[in-house]
């Protein structure tokens, strides 16, 4: 792959930080303990090949190279300039490398926008003076970088090189400094080599979505794995993240914030229940980006798919020669929702001739000890697992044994598993117990990702599944353009549209409704009631009006003509003497749909990531238990399938207790139908249909709320 910058809006180069002809430190000092120095050290440690201008008050050489008293004095034109000085002496420093046309500026010192409002107006003002000056910022408050692939140490951690020898590495960029380095550390330990490590701090100027571009073009770079508390770019991120995807490139992030309080949502189910965290992971990964929930699957997913970036959307095989571990391995995939898919009748069939009498040729497959007697036999069954169709990975949980034993699987499994094509991993049991050097040796030779725990193996693999999952869905997702609507009329000033006004809207999109109208007038009213036939629901309809069934404004089981006389002047009295400012558009006038199982469809437009749609149990199950699926609004009706397959009381959708089975194809296309309208109409804020009735034959929208602008807000 040739280094192709994206060229994606607002994404700017950082070849030249990265890559550096010229690197001032300012900041220079000959004390061993001080942050100029631990800078020069590295530089030297790793040979650094280009200029090295040092800036220093204190001293007039420094390792028998010549210092200059200030900033001023530097030559014209240098790439970066790394600052090893405190706060204070930041912001002037910075605006002289602007008049000396320096690249950049790496920034250790806090007291930014970290520290409260103050900092924040510090850091601003660092932003403007470095833009006017054409300087690109790393940092504040950040750690620096290191390219492993170029050899280029900017960090006040003492750091040796770390040589790739010929493989392609990890590319590892966090918000945080620390966890810059326990990344970094972590895969350095795995024998996984790193192109480049940056901790990009408070990102007064360069950010994540930069780095990201740079892997994204960088040749050397199979994988990305990142640690974000922010997104500050959400748009550019998902369409860097888009790029990724098409270039094989899997990313792997920690976004911590999962149970942070959400910002004021629209007060809708959808809006509650969709909080920022959960929507940006959808999107995210929509767009193929592997969004872990902790540091240990951050760094084992990321070593596995730097190995295998194109993951079949398949679940994994375990074979282990324990009953034990076969047992707890079954309890522990459920858990972790693991797909463990049986095994075709070839595969089997195959596995029955190779194993003895006893063994049982299935997923998780317990091989028994037959590895004792004939370890080579071993490897052709991993070769078997791996060639059927069903896997789409292998997790191989084994002890290691006495030395002979380790022998043995040096020799035979350990290739077998190097020879993959898909993802397989290999987990020794025995936690930290010591393994024979000749087979450790063997494993870091192989590449084949190394576990001490079968957990965490298993939990890596539901990830990397995942990601196999979400490249198939991104091919089959709906991408084209979907047919726009208007919209229902004049947007009210609240930006709530009456329930007629939505449903009138939605049904035009393809969304069934009840049979009925909008009556103005009671002969209205029985006009329509005599078309539709009886009984009918009447609905008091205005936009300031979200909350009908609290003014007594619904009236359901009207049987016939004079029901209907008394149901319209009660619901009028009522609805007058709660709220005797309010003009109504009139009443809905709606025959009444039998019993089905009630479902709950919204779609919330985040206004930074962009509209999600979210789909589950009606009624008390999403009070109570909140069992809802959060998808994309493009998501493949099939795949709609699928996530309603997911919820915890999908059962009912099948029928239960004799309850005949809903149309769930119906209850996708119903879906895919708000997520459409949602794409199509960036005025809309967010659409919740509560309930969405599903029928064994069809589905029924009975209530409908569509909200437009930022100021809409209403609660059904």
């Amino acid at each position: 792959m040739s280094k192709t910058f994206p060229d994606v809006a607002g994404v700017r180069s950082v070849e030249r930080v990265l890559k550096p002809k010229s690197i001032a430190i300012v900041g220079a000092s000959a004390d061993p303990r001080a942050f100029g120095n631990f800078v020069l050290q590295n530089l030297e440690r790793f040979g650094y090949a280009g200029e090295i201008h040092l800036v220093s008050r204190s001293s007039q050489a420094i390792n028998g190279r010549p210092c200059v008293s200030s900033a001023d004095a530097l030559p014209k034109g240098i790439d970066l300039a790394v600052l090893c000085i405190p706060e204070a002496g930041v912001l002037d420093t910075v605006r002289t490398l602007g008049t000396l046309g320096a690249g950049a500026a790496v920034i250790f010192a806090s007291g930014y926008a970290e520290a409260g409002d103050e900092g924040r107006a510090k850091q601003e003002e660092l932003a403007r003076v470095a833009a006017d000056g054409g300087v690109a910022l790393i940092g504040p408050n950040c750690m620096g970088f290191t390219n492993f692939e170029a050899g280029v140490p900017v960090t006040f951690e003492a750091i040796a090189p770390y040589p790739a020898g010929g493989r392609r590495g990890v590319g590892v960029v966090a918000q945080s400094g620390a966890m810059a380095a326990n990344l970094r550390d972590a895969f350095m330990g795995r024998g996984q080599p790193i192109t480049v490590a940056v901790s990009t701090g408070n990102e007064a100027n360069l950010g994540i979505e930069d780095y990201l571009a740079w892997f994204i073009a960088d040749p050397q770079t199979s994988a990305i794995a990142l640690y974000v508390e922010q997104v500050r770019r959400p748009q550019t991120f998902i369409e860097l993240a888009r790029r990724a995807r098409a270039a094989g490139k899997p990313i792997v992030m920690l976004m911590p914030g999962k149970s942070a309080r959400a910002r004021e949502a629209a007060q809708s189910h959808t809006g509650a229940l969709a909080g920022d965290h959960a929507t940006a992971s959808v999107l995210l990964s929509r767009e193929g980006v592997v969004v872990v929930d902790s540091l240990d699957e951050l760094f084992d997913t990321t070593t596995i798919l730097a190995r295998f970036p194109a993951p079949p959307a398949a679940g994994t095989a375990v074979m282990t020669a324990s009953g034990a571990v076969k047992n707890i391995t079954l309890d522990f995939a459920e858990d972790i929702g693991l797909t463990l898919p049986p095994l075709t009748e070839s595969t089997i069939a195959k596995l029955t001739s190779l194993l003895p009498d006893y063994a049982v040729a299935d997923n998780p497959l317990d091989y028994t000890t037959i590895g004792v007697r004939n370890p080579g036999l071993i490897g052709e069954l991993i070769d078997t697992v791996l060639a059927d169709p069903n896997i789409g990975s292998l997790v191989l949980s084994i002890m290691g044994g006495p030395a002979i034993a380790q022998r043995d699987k040096a020799d035979h499994l350990v290739p077998a598993l190097a020879r993959a094509t898909r993802p397989a991993v290999l987990a020794v049991m025995g936690d930290n117990n010591e393994l024979e050097g000749f087979f450790t040796e063997a494993i870091a030779a192989s590449g084949v990702p190394f576990f001490r725990s079968p957990d965490r193996a298993l939990r890596a693999c539901a990830r990397v599944a995942s990601y196999g999952e979400s490249l198939a869905r991104a091919q089959r997702a709906r991408t084209g353009e979907p047919n726009t609507i208007p919209l229902p009329g004049a947007v009210p000033p609240n930006g709530v549209f009456a329930e007629y006004q939505g449903k009138n809207w939605l049904a035009a999109a393809g969304l069934p409704v009840p049979k009925g109208g909008l009556a103005k007038s009671l002969d209205d009213a029985l006009e329509i009631a005599g078309r539709i036939g009886y009984p009918v629901v009447l609905k008091a309809q205005a936009s300031e009006l979200p909350h009908k069934s609290d003014v007594g404004g619904v009236i359901v089981g009207l049987a016939d003509a004079a029901a209907l006389r008394a149901g319209w002047d009660r619901l009028h009295t009522s609805v007058s003497s709660h709220r005797p400012d309010l003009k109504l558009d009139g009443a809905l006038v709606e025959a009444m749909g039998p019993r089905g199982l009630e479902l709950v469809v919204g779609a919330k437009r985040d206004v930074d990531w962009g509209p999600v749609v979210l789909v589950g149990l009606g009624g008390i199950f999403i009070e109570a238990l909140k069992d809802v699926r959060l998808i994309p609004a493009d998501l493949a009706e099939e795949d709609i399938v699928v996530e309603l397959g997911r919820l915890k009381a999908a059962a009912m959708l099948a029928g239960v207790r004799g309850a005949a089975g809903v149309d769930v194809r119906a209850v996708a296309k119903a879906v895919a139908t708000i997520g459409d309208q949602m794409r199509a109409n960036p005025a809309i804020t967010e659409i919740d249909v509560n309930p969405l009735v599903a029928y064994p034959d069809r589905v029924l929208a009975l209530d409908a709320l569509v909200v437009c602008g930022a100021q809409g807000s209403a609660h059904h």
